[in-house]
């Protein structure tokens, strides 16, 4: 009974997971998968001689030594490129031309995602390796990591032996929350979404690849029993998506190069609304048949070509860099540029991460350098250009003590960062300030940084709680604050004394206290005594909480001074609770996107209100969004959930659903 017992739980897991994952289709709730989970988990520690590699319970992370080299059975060839329409119909002219006469070749057209190859060996539908794309010959065995990717199924929906090649990558989102978060810690942060993967995908310790939220697309198999496969490379990617496997939404089977053409020249704008990295397009002939006549090259198949799309790069002139210190002190170099306009809009700064990066790529004041968009989204410096005066030019020396403040600064262990020591510092005083007036902490109107620094230099604030000591009077001693302007920065700060916890939490810039973080803390203890009071023990306890995160929160309120600055917040009427009466599951396993203005309520609001019922508020469209909620104005959003299907709510609506108590 125990083995039919297991073996039913494995497969209604299995294709639950598929139902989720693949196809963005969930047919039970969380509770009824979660119970699901924990059952198989307690009957495999029970009998753990029936836990096989195949087990869903088996994402879980180990430690390795080392990867070991592995060599591919079937390498992995390179992909020739193109870059125009020309070039296009000039290698789909020489593809016809070693084709049977009167030959016209459907092609397949896939957007080439910005990630790091792998192939999957399945035996008798179990994934028994993973290896890296490596030189195309030899790769590394990265097995245990890949099997905590959640897109990549450890047991297939047939008993069948292939081998799949598909690209794990990075989601947009995942890579800026890993960002916000590791910079909150201190620790790396990474320039792009492919770097991203790369560091999880290849972390010895796969429970931190674990932690990572890494997505795997397959677009290619080799059968090890071809008498029943598929003839053509598209009917292959389906029936790969039936065995189990992310496929890619947007293929698109063509019947000619113009239709290829077509293809690209669309998602040259649109890729810019995907929550993936993407570089290009792969185009292939369809049929296999076509495929063994054209062969390959030395390097590359010829039956395929990869178009690439224009790089979104631009060169100006570097002529300055800025120390910036941020609220936790660290000191972070940004290049100040010549304006120059690409990629959708005018850059005058970017990024340079830190001076370990300066120094890889020597920049120096005056240099002509290269930048891009990072994810398409976050400018920074990838190279300088030689103009023939680089080396005459000083190279940069990065700070030896803060440059606001002249104090001294330091590094922590392991972190290429340098942080001011002085807790004093201006500058430092006031990122934390606009911290917490900003829309993550508690999102007070009409205080923006420049007001900030006048108040700060005007000693009217010095600290958080002076916020809210100030009168309109205060105000109205500012240059250029006139009355009206007075009673309105004094309203909105009065105004957040009523914010919910978690959004106080957030805004105290407690390290490694993220938006998320804070959220769980508060609707776990209720009020800010309870979490004062709780040890580190405790709340490390609290789901998705975890040592690391319950150590820096114990020992920010131990600090006496961290005490006084609460109580003094608390005297001043400041809201020390959250309210847990009304939260409920309502909305458990529904995620919600949210457009437009809404009249009703701020977005940050309505997002709470979501949270608060069980449900999921996410900032991009995708085919597990359940609901949009449309207010005025409404962006490209709405177009893209109509093309997934979603369901699209109005304000009325959606406030009938939030206020339904059945």
């Amino acid at each position: 009974m125990v083995v039919e017992r297991i073996n039913f739980l494995k497969d209604e897991i299995n294709k639950h997971n598929y139902l989720y994952y693949v196809e963005d289709n969930p047919s039970i709730d969380d509770y009824t998968y979660d119970m699901m989970f924990a059952e198989l988990k307690k009957l495999e520690e029970e009998h753990p001689l029936l836990k096989t590699p195949d087990s869903p319970t088996q994402r879980v992370g180990s430690v390795s030594e080392k990867f070991e080299q592995y060599r591919h059975k079937y390498r992995l060839y390179s992909l020739d490129n193109t870059y125009d329409d020309e070039e296009l119909k000039k290698w789909y002219a020489r593809v016809k031309k070693e084709l049977p006469p009167n030959s016209h070749p459907a092609l397949d057209c896939e957007l080439k995602i910005d990630g790091l190859a792998m192939a999957l060996t399945y035996e008798n539908g179990i994934f028994v390796r993973g290896i890296t794309r490596g030189d195309g010959i030899t790769g590394e065995d990265i097995t245990n990591n890949l099997k905590t990717v959640k897109t990549i199924p450890l047991r297939l929906f047939e008993d069948v032996s292939l081998e799949v090649r598909g690209e794990i990558y990075m989601p947009k989102s995942s890579f800026f929350k890993l960002n916000e978060e590791n910079q909150l810690k201190g620790e790396k942060t990474f320039a792009n979404p492919r770097n991203a993967a790369s560091g999880s995908v290849r972390q010895l310790d796969s429970t931190i690849t674990a932690k990572r939220d890494l997505a795997f697309f397959a677009y290619a198999v080799i059968f090890e029993d071809a008498s029943n496969a598929p003839n053509n490379h598209y009917d292959a990617l389906m029936y790969l998506k039936k065995l189990g496997f992310n496929i890619n939404p947007n293929i698109r089977l063509c019947k000619d190069i113009e239709g290829a053409i077509k293809y690209c020249q669309e998602w040259e704008t649109k890729r810019n609304d995907l929550d993936y990295a993407t570089d290009g397009v792969v185009i292939k002939v369809n049929d296999f048949g076509y495929q063994g006549t054209l062969g390959y090259t030395a390097r590359a198949p010829k039956w395929a070509t990869a178009f690439k799309f224009p790089p979104e790069e631009v060169q100006t002139k570097l002529l300055e860099i800025e120390n910036g210190v941020g609220k936790t002190g660290a000191i972070t170099p940004v290049a100040i540029l010549e304006p120059v306009f690409f990629a959708g809009s005018t850059v005058g700064r970017a990024s340079l991460y830190n001076y370990e990066e300066i120094k890889r790529l020597d920049v120096r004041i005056g240099d002509t350098v290269v930048i891009k968009k990072a994810a398409e989204i976050i400018p920074k410096v990838v190279k300088v250009i030689d103009d023939g005066h680089h080396f005459e030019r000083p190279v940069f020396t990065p700070p030896t003590v803060c440059p606001y403040c002249g104090g001294e600064i330091y590094t922590k262990d392991k972190e290429v960062n340098l942080y001011c020591a002085n807790p004093n510092c201006r500058e430092k005083a006031i990122a934390k300030l606009i911290f917490f007036v900003s829309s993550n902490g508690m999102d007070i109107d009409n205080v923006g940084e420049n007001l900030i620094k006048m108040l700060y230099d005007a000693r009217f604030v010095r600290s958080i709680p002076d916020f809210y000591r100030l009168t309109e009077d205060d105000l109205m001693k500012l240059d250029s604050i006139k009355e009206k302007s007075a009673q309105n920065i004094y309203n909105g700060i009065q105004a957040s004394k009523h914010n919910p916890l978690n959004r106080l939490l957030t805004a105290l810039s407690i390290r490694n206290v993220g938006k998320e973080t804070a959220e769980i803390l508060a609707l776990e203890f209720g009020s800010i005594d309870n979490i004062m009071n709780a040890t580190s023990t405790e709340l490390s306890e609290v789901p998705n909480i975890g040592v690391i995160i319950a150590d820096s929160v114990s020992e920010y309120f131990k600090n006496s001074k961290n005490r006084e600055m609460i109580e003094e917040l608390r005297e001043l009427g400041v809201n020390m609770t959250q309210d847990i009466s009304t939260r409920s599951d309502k909305l458990k396993g529904k995620t919600f996107v949210l457009t437009g203005t809404l009249s009703s309520m701020s977005r940050e609001q309505a997002e709470e209100k979501i949270k608060q019922q069980g449900g999921k508020a996410s900032s991009s469209i995708s085919r597990k969004t359940s609901y949009l909620v449309v207010g005025e104005n409404p962006g490209s959003k709405l177009e893209k959930a109509q093309k997934f299907g979603v369901i699209i709510l109005t304000e009325d609506e959606f406030m009938s659903m939030l206020n339904d108590t059945k």
